[in-house]
């Protein structure tokens, strides 16, 4: 699955663009190559290929789903600070939007070409075509269920498209959801359970997706009365029937390399340090990073520190309450705060004291806590307390940090993005028991990630301490809560907005926890923008394909 062929069905795009007709030129790939065995399993691969827009590849994906969140606010560059803000330049002409938008068609429009295609190609084996269909049909329900979210109604197409097509109508939610429903009832079906090819959909994988569009449609518009037990059947599935098991350590799940492929991880986008091959590779590595390549603070820039963008920081709510630092070790897992020399020289620390840095001295340390300035003059290098974080200094997110990059200014990176993570079919089980009114079993379920979670003590009693500490009762259990524990486990990893919006807490926790976002938040927001784009060039404008309210 590294070597994804993307040009074998650039032609296919929805939207009209000169540059990707060009590319289709010169890779000298006719329309007829898709009709052929080889070409049908290059669609398939290419079809894949379209996650890498929202996950990793560029700063959309997060921007839509970390940004003005409880969680994450702005750091102090970037050009997508209105998605924080929800102010005047987050409308129906922003770029992100828009670009997520014209990506995701094209994706599924690539998916639609394998799906119309395949019944007439002869000279393929039946069952494996079945198979290749059932994995773009995986595909295209994931990125139908990204756009649902995002838009709410929206246009449906279930078959190819070639040429310019003007006509455009946004279908009901219901109908999204129906589609979505369908396409990953037939990938449960007609999936393996353990792929030929690493990266490739699954039957477990489907059933993951499957339980989570179950848990978000329970709370939508279009529900139905049986959404959260269904969601509950599907995630305990994947925890019961297959092999997969949670890793001991937590920070151990974030390993790169051969570590990215373990027990815990149910499907994940593909990257590769093939430079052949890395397209756009993971950039997450660049949005999460404080400004550390300071000389004044005994630092420059390198690969193992990472090239910080300074785009994303953690809110005071994440630092100072999320966490039971005492007993959940994932906020020292989560974070970078330690920085050792990599410029030695004399150096007058923020505390105001003259000290000569060798390579390997602490340089900054970025603490959770507050000390007495009379204390913090006696430190050997910069010590930035809570009360001193900046857009520019804040506790650095580790999971996506990237070393294994070609050089210091590689924006690139061969990290794979971990999408679904058995854990989170842990918590999505027990959301859903919890809203069925089975909160015993709700918490077991929940405990399990508590417990691995655990901080690791001196000794084994110590550890088992903190184990049982970590535990919960039913009667702890609300949204809340389990907003919380997903924003612990899964901090950064493009969950939160979309969490917030399907648990109807978005405005009130972005009101209580992101102050910068806290002013322009308001009720529609729990939808995003329709693209002016897609109304101008519809047949009829804003009265066949109306605009989200509030925009």
């Amino acid at each position: 699955m590294k070597k994804i062929l993307i040009l074998s069905i650039i032609y296919l795009s929805t939207i009209s663009c000169n540059k990707l007709l060009e590319e289709d030129v010169r890779s000298q790939i006719t329309d007829s190559y898709i009709n052929t065995p080889t070409g049908l399993e290059d669609a398939v691969r290419a079809s894949y290929s379209y996650l890498k827009n929202f996950y990793g590849g560029s700063e959309n994906g997060a921007s839509l789903s970390v940004f003005g969140t409880d969680t994450y606010t702005n750091g102090s560059d970037g050009g997508n600070k209105s998605i924080n803000f929800y102010d005047s330049g987050f409308d129906a002409r922003n770029g992100v939007v828009t670009n997520t938008w014209n990506d995701m068609y094209i994706a599924i429009n690539a998916c639609n070409s394998v799906i119309t295609r395949a019944p007439s190609i002869t000279g393929m084996d039946e069952k494996l075509k079945n198979v290749r269909v059932a994995e773009v049909r995986f595909l295209r329900a994931n990125y139908y269920f990204l756009l649902v979210r995002m838009f709410g109604a929206i246009h449906l197409s279930t078959t190819e498209t070639q040429g310019v097509v003007k006509e455009a109508k946004r279908s009901p939610v219901s109908d999204v959801y129906k589609l979505i429903i369908e396409d990953l009832d037939f990938a449960i079906a007609n999936l393996p359970t353990v792929a030929t090819n690493y990266g490739r959909a699954t039957k477990p994988a489907s059933e993951f997706l499957i339980s989570k569009v179950y848990l978000t449609r329970a709370s939508s518009a279009a529900k139905q009365p049986d959404d959260y037990s269904k969601a509950a059947v599907f995630a305990k599935n994947v925890i019961n029937n297959y092999s997969f098991r949670l890793l001991d350590d937590f920070a151990k799940v974030f390993d790169q390399g051969t570590g990215e492929k373990n027990s815990e991880v149910i499907f994940s986008v593909q990257n590769s340090k093939d430079p052949l091959f890395i397209g756009l590779g993971n950039r997450l590595h660049l949005y999460f990073l404080m400004e550390y390549d300071v000389a004044a603070l005994g630092m420059t820039r390198d690969i193992a520190n990472g090239r910080p963008f300074k785009r994303f920081r953690p809110t005071e709510f994440v630092y100072t309450t999320l966490y039971d630092k005492a007993r959940d070790g994932r906020f020292e897992k989560n974070f970078k705060r330690v920085f050792f020399c990599n410029r030695a020289g004399t150096i007058t620390t923020n505390n105001g004291k003259s000290v000569n840095l060798k390579l390997g001295d602490t340089a900054i340390v970025v603490s959770d806590i507050e000390i007495p300035t009379a204390i913090k003059r006696n430190f050997n290098y910069n010590f930035f307390s809570p009360s001193q974080y900046t857009e520019r200094i804040y506790p650095s997110l580790i999971k996506y940090l990237d070393p294994q990059r070609l050089n210091v200014g590689d924006e690139t990176g061969s990290r794979d993005f971990l999408l679904f993570r058995l854990s989170e079919a842990y918590l999505i089980a027990g959301e859903a028991l919890m809203m069925s009114n089975n909160g015993a079993e709700a918490a077991n379920l929940i405990n399990v990630v508590r417990k691995r979670a655990a901080k690791q003590g001196a000794n084994s009693a110590e550890t088992a301490a903190n184990q049982s500490a970590m535990q919960i009762t039913p009667a702890q259990l609300n949204i809340d809560f389990i907003l919380d524990e997903r924003s612990r486990e899964f901090l950064g990893e493009l969950m939160s907005w979309f969490d917030l919006v399907r648990t109807g807490k978005l405005v009130e926790r972005v009101k209580k926890y992101n102050p910068s976002a806290a002013v322009g938040i308001q009720s529609h927001h729990v939808l995003r923008p329709i693209p002016q784009d897609q109304i101008d060039r519809t047949l009829g404008g804003k009265e066949a394909f109306p605009q989200n309210p509030g925009y």
